[in-house]
């Protein structure tokens, strides 16, 4: 234990040897280790989110400085992001044991430059074509990937009875970069924030000066602080490397598939509710200024992801999912009540009510499933190492830390595709009815399924995997 891996872990180094269920470690080095990656992380992924929601207050505005593009046209800016996020998630959540974490930190949060840069430039010419913005908007999607390689490397840092918390605060602090992008866009794009360097402003048909290249070149510094930050701060896990053949064996695994269904509940809810909250508002509340409210919802989320990280420590995984579900499905109910219809023109702050506590529930269930993940992984290796001996049962816990962080990756992936079939669901809703009530009863039904499997296979007495 007493390596100079393990004594040093100083920033920037590979770690040779890493076991943070070892109480001397975790209390001589690891927990400080642990930590300071955990810093680091969490700004990185804030701005991987912030990057990645960039079009959901950009798209908006490109109509009043010029850009002559159709309604659906701008619907597909904002929900394309989504799609290549999640689909990059995919990839993304294989590459921390080949590549390291570190490395790939640094790597990935560079790559969040080309976007936000191309963004700036193009928005200052109202002839740029349609499929550049298309192409950005694609390139977006590279910071919805990053959650699934950051969530994978903190999971191997952190013994199992923290890893609820860990990967709570890392999620839950980095979510908030979706409620950061949606506020502070439509402050500083009425100001020549870095002056002439960043060009001139845009003039909008009432006369207003705005400078929607603030929108993309906002985000460039702290882009820059946070891949040194990454590539000289952050450590690689030696234990954490394994190939992709090694990986792949979650497809086998039923647990892994089970937990990427949960996970469209819960992550796919909030992702896909936030890109489609201020479009909601819009259609449904014509009178009320969606931007406004846009950022309210995914702010309640991310901090309720922290605390359901800790809940989840204290009280387990499968019961807080059992009655987040529970909860979301009483909550939708509310938002079918309260919207307008034939009978009236609706509720908007009861609406607003029970949207905020979706929010809140589907941030608490994104920490309560990424607490089970770990535990299903590891309880199920235990018990195929009770025969094995010691050295077995060495090799089955880091299988099962290979899986876990696997399976968090690719869950991720899966539920990333919410952000981009939320929104197209309540589209399409109101293109064959004239309103979201199918959309939102679907999720109903949806959300029961959820429940059930939460129900049978994690939470009852007697359940194959408790957790």
């Amino acid at each position: 234990m007493n390596s100079p891996a393990i004594s040093t872990g100083r920033p920037g180094s590979v770690i040779h040897e890493w076991h943070p269920e070892d109480l001397a470690f975790w209390a001589r080095t690891g927990n400080r280790i642990a930590n300071r990656n955990l810093a680091i992380s969490i700004p990185a992924l804030f701005l991987a989110f912030a990057v990645w929601m960039m079009f959901s207050a950009v798209a908006v505005n490109l109509p009043r400085v010029g850009f002559g593009f159709t309604t659906d046209q701008l619907f597909w800016l904002t929900a394309l992001p989504g799609l290549s996020g999640a689909t990059l998630r995919i990839f993304y959540s294989f590459v921390v044991p080949m590549f390291g974490g570190r490395r790939w930190t640094a790597i990935a949060t560079a790559s969040l430059l080309i976007p936000a840069v191309w963004l700036g430039i193009a928005v200052q010419d109202p002839s740029t074509p349609y499929w550049h913005f298309v192409v950005i908007s694609v390139l977006c999607g590279l910071g919805g990937g990053n959650f699934a390689s950051s969530m994978s490397n903190i999971s191997f840092f952190y013994p199992k009875s923290q890893q609820g918390t860990a990967l709570g605060m890392n999620a839950g602090l980095g979510n908030l970069g979706v409620s950061a992008t949606q506020f502070v866009i439509p402050l500083v794009i009425v100001g020549a924030v870095f002056g002439p360097m960043a060009g001139g402003p845009q003039t909008t048909a009432s006369g207003e000066a705005l400078y929607l290249q603030n929108a993309g070149f906002i985000w460039v510094p702290f882009l820059v602080v946070c891949t040194l930050a990454a590539w000289f701060g952050m450590n690689d896990l030696h234990a954490a490397r394994s190939s992709f053949q090694e990986q792949a064996v979650i497809f086998r695994r039923k647990h892994n598939w089970l937990m990427c269904w949960l996970y469209i509940g819960t992550f796919g809810s909030f992702i896909g509710f936030s890109a489609g909250f201020p479009m909601l508002i819009k259609t449904q509340f014509p009178g009320v200024d969606p931007l406004m409210y846009a950022f309210l919802g995914p702010l309640v989320g991310a901090l309720s992801r922290s605390m359901g990280g800790w809940l989840s420590d204290r009280y387990g995984g499968a019961v807080l999912t059992f009655w987040v579900f529970a909860l979301m499905i009483v909550a939708v109910f509310g938002v079918l009540h309260f919207l307008p219809g034939s009978a009236g023109g609706g509720n908007f702050v009861g609406f607003l009510a029970c949207f905020m506590l979706l929010f809140v529930l589907s941030g608490i269930g994104n920490a309560s499933t990424f607490r089970m993940i770990p535990v299903i992984f590891r309880t199920l290796h235990e018990r195929s190492a009770e025969q094995m001996g010691e050295a077995g049962g060495t090799t089955a816990l880091r299988q099962a830390g290979i899986e876990s962080a696997a399976v968090i990756g690719f869950s991720s992936a899966i539920g990333a595709y919410g952000g981009f079939f939320i929104p197209k669901s309540y589209g399409t809703s109101i293109a064959l009815t004239g309103g979201p009530a199918l959309a939102l009863y679907g999720f109903i039904i949806f959300y029961a399924t959820c429940l059930v499997v939460t129900w049978w296979w994690y939470f009852r007495r007697g359940a194959e995997v408790p957790c």
